[in-house]
């Protein structure tokens, strides 16, 4: 079915524990999923949103339910153009209350906007946007409405400084020379965990790319963020963190990493990192210049070497400022 326009995710969930059912109602409103049943969400077919389906599937299942993610094409009852316009009708409705919110901070700010609650509350609407817009699939009305806006919000002067069931390998000797295997079109977890087996597991690994429903495990190697696999998503832990806490890497500058990393990744804003945004920003350009994985692996190392060092040295320390005399 490798034409089909949708993905449906249907899932069963015990009654406890009592947390399971809202963490996966919230990870599906997350990632902008369309609810067809009580049990059944559906989302356009795309890499992304296939990896986000498999994540929350895993995820249900780890609790203690059933799941599953399949494709679908929709041949009575259920058309396309419905599909599309009540998934846009959700996102109109995250617009118009986006300019609500908006419109009700600017009127609360006064007229020169020259306020620390202005500047923190553009800030907080500058992700808000981003989000709705990463889960905006067909351009709801209402969308450059709320992008006008935020526009003409962010002209305004601000106060100077403020800113917006897998198997169990893990000890590091067991780690090195093996080759590592991930699923083809790596982004954000996927380099991060092989920038952190090339530092800090095994300097001469090798990477390999795979297609999943293609390509059989070999002997000797190691799976990661892939289902199923060695290392990936473990409870509400992306593979990054995984990796890093079955490996027992404990370098402490890692920690704000695997933080940003998760946030981008699982979406769930559980660390609420405000640098993460400008990461995810670097490497999304990164994915769209680079076109083969072992470029972005390359790339993606560079990025994650410099902001390894920024957490380990902090911020750099501010000139003194002297008075020359007269």
């Amino acid at each position: 079915m490798a034409d089909a326009r949708w993905l449906l995710l249907v899932h069963s969930l015990p009654p406890k524990p009592l947390y399971l059912r809202a963490k996966v109602r919230l990870r599906l409103a997350k990632v902008g999923a369309l609810a067809l049943k009580n049990s059944v969400y559906v989302l356009p077919r795309t890499d992304d949103t296939l990896e986000d389906f498999q994540w929350i599937a895993q995820e249900a299942r780890a609790g203690g339910g059933q799941a599953f993610a399949c494709d679908a094409t929709f041949v009575e009852g259920l058309d396309d153009g419905e599909i599309v316009a009540r998934l846009q009708r959700e996102r109109s409705r995250g617009y118009r209350a986006f300019v609500e919110d908006l419109r009700s901070l600017l009127s609360k700010s006064g007229r020169n906007g020259r306020s620390p609650e202005l500047a923190a509350g553009l800030g907080r609407a500058v992700k808000r946007l981003d989000e709705l817009k990463s889960i905006d699939f067909f351009e709801a009305p209402g969308r450059k409405e709320a992008e006008a806006m935020l526009r003409r919000a962010e002209g305004r002067p601000r106060v100077h400084g403020a800113s917006t069931a897998p198997r169990r390998a893990g000890r590091r000797r067991d780690l090195s020379g093996r080759v590592w295997v991930t699923r083809r079109g790596v982004k954000i977890d996927r380099i991060a965990s092989a920038w952190l087996v090339r530092r800090f597991i095994d300097p001469a690994a090798r990477f390999r790319f795979v297609d999943p429903a293609e390509d059989a495990a070999r002997p000797g190697e190691l799976r990661f963020d892939m289902v199923g696999g060695d290392f990936t998503h473990e409870g509400d832990r992306c593979t990054f963190e995984t990796l890093r806490l079955r490996a027992g890497v404990g370098d402490a500058a890692l920690s704000a990493i695997a933080e940003i990393v998760h946030d981008i990744d699982l979406k769930d804003g559980k660390y609420g990192r405000p640098d993460a945004a400008g990461v995810k920003q670097l490497i999304e350009g990164l994915i769209a210049r680079h076109a083969t994985d072992e470029e972005r692996l390359e790339r993606g190392f560079a990025l994650f070497d410099d902001l390894h060092a920024s957490f380990r040295t902090g911020p750099s320390p501010k000139p003194r400022l002297t008075r020359k005399r007269k």
